[in-house]
């Protein structure tokens, strides 16, 4: 079937609508579904949809793929964007598909260099792509057999006669002998894990190229039963050095099989279902390429969660997590913090859109990390509106911060001027 393509917080009905990135038609069986579905996410205490009437759903900042029980397929894709054409579709998808590969850490095969460029296919195509190739690979170079303990009943002997079985015996089963031998099989919890994500992907994918070499690749596994309980099977899969021709398909493996999925969205979708949160997709994409910028002897700390804002009976209450810590040795330097939103360098925009719950959470930041004294920064997404760095905002003569884009497309960091001089003369400065 094919998706529905839409971007985060687009409105979603069961009336007759034009169909566009930021509205589309849904079946009444898929809008119910979703509604279901947004009340336990809700009960979860996280925020998918938004119920704004009796006829109209409002998605969040989820993207990625979602099947209902009916066959309605979303796609999901970011908004980085005011525009909504076509090139835009392939513009974002684009994007989604790198911010993943960086941020899941996905070992992306490809049979040409611009192939992720080039790919106008939705993202549970190239997400199946990537997973036969690497699977095909795999096969090549040789699935792992290990020897498995059996234990049965025969009529003849092989391996060893369990002699205290066979003193049980009654009588009439004399002629039964109870043995124990080794069988060497490939049927190990990484092979299992394996076959149910090839079966899934020969059901859900629509390109000639994928189905082709799926439904190969699954007839050379034909004899391989599939995991019945992949979460406990993925715990089992072995990192040994044995195994260390299995480690680039087991990324692929866990998204066609959902686990990185909200915890709260496995187990109740219909084939292969992928949603993640954009706020922690952009800020694991920002970290990833923020450690290749930062000269010795600095380093980033993500996710510090030293300090909290009070303390009630000499217990600690209400942890700060700023995204970043960027420290010199065991100083903290700066405080950094990431935003999946678009705001404007306009002096006619309300604020240049900025949140004052946000600024209130730096402030906090910056007592509790900074000792009310040093440098903060807010790291958006880089759009037309928004490409150079803000002038600082002043909490106090010894506490600032700074409002700064990060390009998507080059993966740069734009710095503020005056860090030029004051902390990282070795960065290359492009603001």
């Amino acid at each position: 079937m094919k998706p529905i393509v839409v971007r985060e917080y687009a409105r979603l009905t069961t009336d007759s609508v034009v169909s566009t990135l930021d509205q589309a038609t849904v079946s009444t069986s898929a809008f119910e579904w979703l509604c279901n579905l947004a009340a336990s996410f809700n009960r979860s205490g996280a925020s998918l949809l938004h119920l704004e009437n009796r006829r109209w759903l409002r998605l969040d900042n989820y993207v990625g793929i979602l099947e209902t029980p009916c066959g309605t397929l979303l796609e999901v894709l970011p908004k980085h964007t005011d525009e909504a054409n076509d090139q835009a579709i392939e513009a974002s998808r684009q994007l989604l598909t790198k911010m993943l590969a960086v941020a899941l850490d996905l070992p992306v095969r490809t049979t040409d260099k611009t192939d992720i460029q080039t790919f106008r296919h939705p993202l549970l195509e190239w997400i199946m792509k990537q997973f036969v190739l690497s699977l095909d690979l795999l096969i090549k170079r040789g699935l792992r057999f290990d020897y498995r303990r059996i234990e049965e009943e025969q009529r003849y002997l092989r391996g060893q006669l369990d002699i205290n079985k066979q003193m049980r015996q009654p009588p009439g089963r004399a002629h039964i002998f109870n043995i124990r031998h080794d069988l060497f099989l490939v049927d190990g919890p990484e092979n299992r894990l394996i076959k149910s994500a090839l079966m899934l992907v020969c059901k859900a994918t629509q390109q000639p190229d994928t189905w082709r070499l799926s439904h190969e690749l699954a007839g050379l596994l034909a004899d391989l039963p599939s995991s019945k309980d992949v979460p406990a099977e993925f715990l089992k899969w072995r990192n040994d050095r044995l195994m260390a021709h299995y480690q680039p398909v087991r990324p692929w493996c866990e998204l066609v099989l959902g686990q990185h999925m909200p915890l709260a969205l496995r187990g109740k979708t219909h084939g292969i279902s992928l949603l993640f949160p954009m706020e922690k997709l952009f800020e694991r994409y920002v970290e990833v390429n923020l450690r290749k910028q930062f000269p010795i002897p600095y380093s980033l700390k993500p996710q510090a969660a030293s300090q909290s804002l009070c303390t009630h009976q000499e217990k600690s209450m209400f942890q700060l997590k700023p995204d970043f810590l960027i420290l010199r040795g065991h100083q903290t330097c700066l405080v950094l913090d990431t935003k999946w939103k678009r705001i404007s360098s306009s002096k006619d925009e309300n604020k240049y859109g900025l949140s004052q719950s946000d600024f209130y959470q730096m402030f906090a930041y910056g007592h509790k990390y900074l000792a009310g004294k040093g440098e903060m920064l807010l790291i958006y997404p880089l759009t037309k509106g928004f490409s150079e760095v803000l002038p600082p905002f002043d909490y106090s003569s010894d506490l600032r911060l700074w409002v700064a884009p990060f390009d998507l497309e080059n993966d740069e960091m734009i710095w503020p001027i005056a860090w030029q001089k004051t902390f990282f003369n070795e960065l290359r400065h492009t603001g």
